[in-house]
């Protein structure tokens, strides 16, 4: 069986499985949907899952792309990227993201969902088209590739913030769409599909990238290194501009504009009547609103933890090969794929429960998750030097993706409503990113960095494994900050805007 099929095939039996389950769950008495709607359904979320999947692939394809990058130097003879420059680049987009959504969520309320998703495609295609031009450029030689090597940092910051600013309409899109086609009792299911696109976005960004390294080989020199990291940015690009036409074609806003009736969604926009309130007054009421900012400050904690395993572990994993050995590990040659299976169990396990066991509650399923949090952090903690480190780190993305799908992809709709879901998932999303950026400033000044001798091997303090206890140490009071908020809103369920300013 080729490599490729023998990965793809444990992805395919589960989802499989999940959809089987997902037939065979019993009902919600509150929703009555034809076979024709859920079938009209299946065809507007599943094109917009896709490309909000691969999205992901254009986002983390910068880190994949740094194991490649410290290999390379410029004409003075200095290291393309560093820890901290992936740091610095990586923390200037995601708060460049973060920031994005005070404007994006207002204009994807106001212009509609599916005008967000083809910008932000669109947007986040050209931008990273542009990172495989640069690449191009400075695998020719010349003039002009010295100049970019020596403004490496800066020209890359520059069009990867410009691609996180397009990436932060597909959130906002993909939700905004869908409130209005699935019912407040039916969204935890929602929140699971939610998750396993998720999970299947960063197969893509990591397993697949990966791929596309190897099958340019693993030769360090500048002609090939470029090579591959031109198509590391470059199939993402392609991918997103075929997949915006299949967007442009099958997705709506509403039932309604896909001939079918709109129905009342039981959210916090249900039975609202009156003139509509302007961006800035919706802003205000959430900032005021003492649920969506708990449900924000649990983001922002979920918003380090998640990244902080996601993107650190291959480079711990990396940097202290010679001392643990984990890159000939199951966990490490598998790590895309182990993402995305924990991504799928993560969020099937986490909205069946919301909305079966508490009645589509996300706080309690949020709550359990982050006790899981805490125990998963500190046992890391004593045993990241240790074989478990993998396995420890795929557990805990379980809990934090589902997590993510609870908040951000359920919660935000529930809270915000149909009608102003896209300012909700801004703010809540917003905030995801700054505890993103925090971490990646946090690490940055933490963690060691490393150095090269002149075969381009890793040497010095990075090397060994002692030297990364803050990996570990920085996720626990985080851990233990978000259980303490999701508490808080344990019984918190939405209330109508009619009823609520009457």
């Amino acid at each position: 069986m080729p490599g490729w099929l023998s990965e793809l095939l444990p992805i395919s039996i589960l989802l499989v499985v999940v959809a089987l389950v997902l037939a065979r769950l019993p009902k919600v008495k509150e929703v009555e949907h034809s076979a024709a709607f859920r079938r009209r359904r299946v065809l507007n979320w599943l094109p917009l899952g896709l490309a909000y999947a691969f999205l992901y692939m254009g986002r983390y394809n910068l880190k994949v792309s740094q194991h490649v990058f410290e290999q390379m130097t410029n004409a003075d003879g200095q290291q393309l990227m560093t820890n901290a420059g992936f740091a610095t680049i990586f923390g200037v987009g995601t708060a460049v993201y973060g920031i994005s959504f005070l404007l994006n969520g207002p204009l994807t309320d106001r212009f509609g969902g599916r005008k967000a998703i083809l910008t932000g495609m669109g947007g986040a295609a050209a931008a990273n088209g542009l990172m495989a031009l640069t690449m191009v450029i400075f695998q020719r030689g010349g003039p002009m590739a010295d100049s970019v090597g020596r403004n490496f940092l800066l020209l890359f910051s520059i069009l990867y913030a410009a691609n996180m600013y397009f990436q932060s309409f597909g959130a906002v899109a993909i939700v905004k769409v869908n409130a209005p086609w699935f019912h407040l009792r039916e969204r935890g299911v929602f929140g699971a599909i939610f998750g396993i696109l998720i999970a299947l976005g960063i197969y893509f960004a990591f397993d697949w990238s990966y791929k596309i390294i190897s099958f340019f080989g693993q030769d360090p020199h500048l002609e090939q290194a470029s090579s591959r990291l031109t198509w590391v940015f470059a199939a993402p690009a392609t991918i997103l501009a075929a997949l915006w036409v299949v967007v442009g074609i099958w997705v709506k806003n509403t039932p309604g504009d896909a001939g079918h009736e709109d129905f009342d969604t039981a959210d916090a926009s249900s039975e609202e009547q009156g003139k509509n309130l302007g961006a800035g007054q919706v802003i205000k009421l959430m900032l005021r609103n003492p649920v969506v900012m708990t449900i924000a400050s649990v983001e922002f904690c979920n918003g380090f933890l998640r990244q902080a395993i996601m993107q650190w572990y291959p480079t711990f994993a990396k940097h202290t090969n010679g001392e643990l050995g984990h890159m000939d590990g199951f966990v490490f040659k598998n790590w895309g794929l182990l993402l995305c299976i924990a991504g799928i169990v993560g969020g099937m396990v986490a909205g069946v429960i919301s909305d079966h066991l508490f009645q589509s509650r996300r706080g309690p399923v949020v709550s359990i998750l982050y006790g899981g949090m805490i125990v998963g952090s500190i046992v890391l903690f004593f045993a990241y030097q240790t074989s478990m480190v993998g396995w420890i780190a795929v557990l805990m993305s379980v809990l934090v993706i589902g997590v993510h799908g609870m908040l951000s992809g359920t919660a935000s709709m529930d809270f915000g409503g149909k009608k102003n879901v896209g300012i909700v998932v801004g703010i809540i999303d917003g905030f995801v990113y700054a505890g993103t950026a925090m971490m990646a400033l946090t690490y940055g000044l933490l963690l060691p960095d490393e150095q090269l001798n002149e075969a381009g091997k890793i040497v010095g303090p990075s090397t060994q494994a002692s030297n990364w206890f803050a990996w570990p140490a920085a996720m626990i009071p985080f851990a233990i900050v978000g259980f303490v908020l999701a508490l808080r809103v344990w019984n918190a369920k939405p209330q109508s805007k009619a009823a609520s300013v009457s």
